[in-house]
């Protein structure tokens, strides 16, 4: 088992390639195996202009790298989890989760764009820039006042967007920013409180996915997985799979771990003419995930819509 010979398929962005150069390190510095990276391209990145709610199917980020896995072209695929669908097809499982990163969201403003007011401080009328629906629905919330408009590409092209002005702001992931280390130093940087503005399911978590009929790979990679990240995988993917939908429902989902305790806050955008109204907030605790759960889900289908 010392000697397995592994190739990890990877998305060829900055950040994925980050996640899969850091999960090759574990595996060759501590679990001594020689391993290769394959690149392959998915739909994702292939269509970098549509917004996520107006492209057809699920799994942008990870089709391409699931029929690779299936073909045995690759012994293993790391993903960041929340672009993996909840639903794993068949002969696929996940052989581990963990290493989550910070999964706040970053607020980036320009410095002459940026105010004192408000959760989102952008200045009236100002553009930001997200193709997420949850996050859409969130700063519709938190100021009516801004224009959204879409954003793709990846990470360090998002960035060079608002630098160019196209946008007076933008939101991503505080994981990939900081994962790559990029410099955001000419910009307002604001790391928003994830319990109120609430990031996806398992944002910041990565998952390595395997073949199911590969017991030497299964045992190798098992040895990377975390028992937290893993509950709170759980947790937080439990909810989104209740919905049949992927990405581009807007559901944000912020989970605690206290010993056998569970906390799960949530909120759902609901909107009208394609218009964002408001929001459903749930928070339930209890002992048992999978009660968490379905307390969360009956809420969030019952629960008032919260205007701004």
């Amino acid at each position: 088992m010392s000697s397995q010979h592994l190739v990890i398929g990877s998305r060829g962005s900055d950040l994925a390639l980050y996640q899969a150069n850091f999960i090759k390190k574990i595996l060759t510095e501590q679990l001594h195996c020689t391993v290769e990276i394959k690149i392959i391209k998915t739909t994702g990145d292939k269509i970098d202009t549509i917004s996520f709610d107006k492209m057809e199917g699920k799994g942008f980020f990870t089709k391409e790298l699931e029929e690779a896995l299936l073909n045995k072209e690759i012994d293993l695929a790391v993903h960041s989890l929340k672009d993996l669908m909840t639903v794993q097809p068949p002969s696929l499982k996940l052989g581990a989760v963990g290493y989550r990163a910070d999964r706040r969201e970053l607020l980036l403003i320009k410095k002459d764009s940026t105010t004192e007011n408000g959760i989102i401080p952008v200045i009236d009328g100002g553009v930001i820039g997200t193709s997420s629906n949850r996050r859409k629905c969130q700063i519709a919330y938190y100021n009516s006042k801004l224009e959204i408009k879409d954003l793709r590409g990846n990470v360090p092209t998002r960035i060079n967007k608002l630098r160019d002005g196209q946008y007076d702001a933008i939101m991503i992931a505080a994981a990939g920013v900081k994962r790559l280390e990029l410099n955001v130093s000419d910009l307002t940087v604001l790391e928003l409180d994830s319990e109120i503005f609430i990031p996806a399911p398992a944002q910041g978590i990565l998952g390595i996915q395997i073949r199911d009929d590969n017991p030497e790979v299964e045992a190798v990679i098992s040895q990377m997985n975390d028992t937290n990240d893993f509950k709170a995988a759980a947790l937080e993917r439990g909810l989104l799979a209740k919905y049949d939908s992927g990405c581009s429902l807007p559901l944000g989902v912020f989970s605690e771990i206290s010993g056998n305790t569970f906390n799960l806050k949530a909120i759902l955008g609901v909107s009208e003419n394609e218009q964002w109204v408001g929001l459903k907030k749930i928070s339930i605790t209890g002992t048992s995930i999978e009660d968490v759960i379905d307390n969360a889900f009956e809420e969030l289908k019952a629960g008032k819509v919260c205007s701004s």
